[in-house]
Formats: structure tokens, sequence, C-alpha cells
């Protein structure tokens, strides 16, 4: 067994494509399936293009709610505080803070959850991540 993908449906493919690019990720692959409306979008990290998430995105206007999306992607980071600074600078709300060095969210334009976790364990607490309180729902 080896694992392939997650799919995650999607509002607005733009803003989403944006958002998983800003957390390191690329386009991997795309296929548009005109008979049944749709267009899937593969995105992997760089260096691992075996753990994909599939953006499906629904040309005809479809309500979204959680029980169409699911808990939460997990991605394992280089450098927790550089990453959450980095989606910061671009606009992107830290749901939950790296206060620990080594557990974050955030969500994407369709409200997912998405967990950065610190490679090989935890960074020494830091400033203004430390103090830096909860935003909205992870």
């Amino acid at each position: 067994m080896k694992y392939l993908h997650t799919m995650v449906r999607v509002n607005d493919l733009d803003a989403s494509i944006d958002f998983y690019t800003k957390l390191g990720l690329r386009e991997v692959r795309r296929h548009d399936i005109e008979a049944g409306r749709f267009t899937l979008v593969f995105m992997a990290a760089p260096g691992d293009e075996d753990a994909q998430i599939e953006l499906t995105y629904n040309w005809d206007p479809e309500n979204l709610s959680g029980g169409r999306n699911f808990g939460h992607l997990a991605y394992r980071v280089d450098d927790i505080y550089a990453l959450c600074q980095s989606l910061m600078d671009a606009g992107v709300t830290i749901n939950r803070p790296p206060r620990d060095g080594h557990m974050a969210f955030v969500r994407s334009p369709d409200n997912i959850s998405v967990e950065l976790l610190q490679k090989d364990g935890s960074l020494p607490p830091a400033e203004p991540w430390a103090s830096m309180p909860n935003t909205g729902e992870w």
C-alpha cells in the first residue's frame, strides 16, 4: 500500500492554488474534465511529489460546508517560525501560532485546516510566537 493523495474540494481554484503555493507546494499536474464539469489540480512539496493534495474544483457553484471537507492536512516543515512569518507576510492568518516551537495551524481559502509540524522535534520557544494568541478556529 502506498499513499497517493488527499482530496479537498475548493470554491475558488486560483485562491486555493495561491494559498498552497505560499505554503511551499507546487502544481504537479492538472486535469480539466469537461464532461464532469470539474478540474483537478494536484500539488506537492518539492522533493516529496508522492504526497499530494488534490484540489477538486466543481465548475458549478456548490456550498462546501464542513461535512464536504475534512479535518486537516499536515506537513512537516524545516523551520516553523520562518514559514509562519512568511505566511503572515503574505497575508495568511496564523490561527494557532507555534508557541511551543513545534505546531501551528492555518486555514485555506476554503477553511481547510493545515497543520504545520516542526521537523525533528521543537524549536526553542521564541517571540512573537510564544505569546501570540489563537485567532479564530483551527
